[in-house]
């Protein structure tokens, strides 16, 4: 019997119609894969500058989003439903192509169900995903969700970025009440402290102002707009260099694999029917080139060994094939300034490591909280008294937020490899912590899939993986070596907790106007 795994398992129990374009009506949309809008004209206009305002126009709208991605698509179409006039300006409205954004946990296809967009997921080839298969040193562990108390439609759902953020678009722009047009947001538009709307420009080069009581910014990880709402301090940990393999079957079927790989992780999950994504992490600010053959050399000699034999052919073969995509990983808290007539949201907000999947999650769950909030309010145009009052957005974010964006920090730390022993302690516990299965895999896996965002839950986890670790080193014979590296271990699960503990701190922090 293994008493060092029995006492570490005691140990530790602990988110079709483009409506309304400029001229003179609107126009049915009958191409899915692609949203087009007429150039806005003038009306009736005034010219300062340049600029080009609509009397008509003016002040006809309660809220603008900038942006129409996962978070603005589904804040246009929740607003809109809840009656609010929306004027959404984004800046290309035809289909995106991201590597990222293709993973959506259980936790967030529950409130893309609350939000009534779970239809989006339908007709785009999307595929179910109940769990991840978890890869080291050539052991593997399965980890199912806990979805024993849902009913059978509930999952994770993977699928290409751009075809969800299309349908979802063509939701919010079946509303009458949600404008959806094709624009530059420049600037914001401030008047006195407050923002009143922005400034945009459209294809042409024509410039436009758009006013109304409230803007929400969700223009993505790319934002140039939240240096005047936020304190960014963006962290570039790594990139994603993805691949797609085609015509293959990953080893456990409608799971995420996850290969603990040197240096870093690796990931492969399903996008369509046909098509695997797989995402490798390559740690630092420097990748090696792409156009010279270095990339795919990498690919060949350091990652292709540490891949599932199942997948090694379709591996190589995507190398081959040359299309080879990078994205940065950023991550960056969020730190806004609460101003008067505007609000961020989704990753022009708050990033987190890529990992985890817990991006789109989070946007999600802060759209049900500002849903929730803006619900009972009739009247937006106290800017300063609506500012005071969504100071309490902030605060009730917090426990489903710091809970994911913890999690995904801390795993992509203990996860990357490190010659230090303790690190490769830590790795190799975490690992083994898992396999124990039952409520030492249910409960980390809750927490990664949102379906129980709990920041207590995530401390006892993360202190019991330790402690794990600890009793797997002492025992039987705690030698004065395996004492040290226990102590380190601890020193090093410590070195993580501040980023934790912080965020689990500032749930009960207010900042205010």
């Amino acid at each position: 019997m293994d008493y060092p795994y029995i006492l570490g398992g005691i140990m530790a129990c602990s988110f079709a119609f483009l409506y309304v374009v400029y001229s003179f009506g609107a126009k049915k949309v009958t191409d899915s894969s692609s949203i087009h809008v007429k150039s806005n004209e003038c009306a009736k206009t005034s010219s300062e500058g340049g600029i080009c305002s609509s009397d008509e126009d003016a002040g006809s709208a309660d809220i603008i989003i900038v942006g129409a991605g996962v978070a603005g698509a589904a804040l246009a179409y929740t607003l809109g439903k809840d009656g609010r006039r929306v004027h959404v300006i984004e800046r290309d409205l035809s289909e995106p192509d991201r590597i990222v954004g293709e993973l959506l946990q259980p936790g967030g296809y529950l409130r893309l169900i609350e939000l009534g967009l779970q239809d989006c997921v339908d007709e785009i080839d999307s595929q179910q995903v109940f769990g991840y298969a978890l890869y080291m040193d050539g052991k593997n562990t399965k980890l199912s969700y806990p979805l024993e108390k849902f009913s059978s439609d509930i999952s994770g759902r993977s699928f290409h970025n751009g075809r969800f953020i299309q349908r979802m678009r063509e939701k919010a722009s079946s509303l009458p009440n949600v404008k959806l047009e094709q624009g530059t947001v420049t600037s914001l538009l401030e008047e006195k402290g407050t923002i009143t709307g922005v400034h945009y420009k459209i294809k042409s080069g024509q410039e436009f102002t758009a006013k109304a009581p409230l803007t929400i910014v969700c223009d993505g990880c790319f934002s140039n707009l939240r240096r005047s709402l936020c304190n960014p301090k963006v962290d570039v940990p790594s990139h994603f260099v993805g691949l797609v393999l085609e015509n293959c079957n990953l080893p456990y079927a409608n799971h995420g694999h996850v290969i603990l790989g040197d240096p870093s992780p690796v990931l492969f999950y399903p996008i369509s029917s046909t098509e695997i994504r797989c995402l490798v992490d390559v740690p630092g600010q420097k990748l090696p080139s792409l156009g010279g053959g270095e990339m795919a050399c990498y690919l060949k000699t350091v990652v292709a060994p540490q891949v599932p034999p199942e997948l090694y052919d379709s591996f190589i073969a995507a190398i081959d094939k040359g299309n080879i995509r990078t994205m940065p990983n950023r991550s960056m808290p969020a730190s806004p300034y609460p101003t008067p007539g505007a609000l961020l949201m989704g990753d022009a907000f708050n990033m987190r490591h890529p990992l985890t999947g817990g991006g789109m999650t989070v946007a999600l769950s802060d759209i049900v909280v500002l849903r929730d909030l803006l619900k009972p309010l009739h009247d937006l145009h106290d800017a300063s008294a609506l500012c005071r009052y969504l100071e309490s957005f902030y605060t009730l974010r917090k426990p489903v937020a710091s809970t994911i964006n913890t999690l995904a920090g801390a795993l992509y730390k203990v996860f990357c490899a490190s010659p230090d022993p303790a690190r490769k302690e830590m790795r190799q516990a975490c690992f083994d912590y898992l396999s124990l299965g039952g409520v030492f895999s249910d409960g980390p896996i809750a927490l990664l899939s949102g379906l129980n965002p709990r920041p207590l839950s995530l401390v006892l986890h993360f202190f019991a993986v330790a402690i794990y670790g600890v009793g797997r080193l002492l025992i039987p014979f705690p030698s004065p070596k395996r004492m040290w590296i226990g102590a380190r271990l601890i020193s090093v699960s410590t070195s993580h907790f501040p980023f934790c503990s912080n965020n689990i701190q500032n749930i009960s922090h207010i900042t205010y106007c």
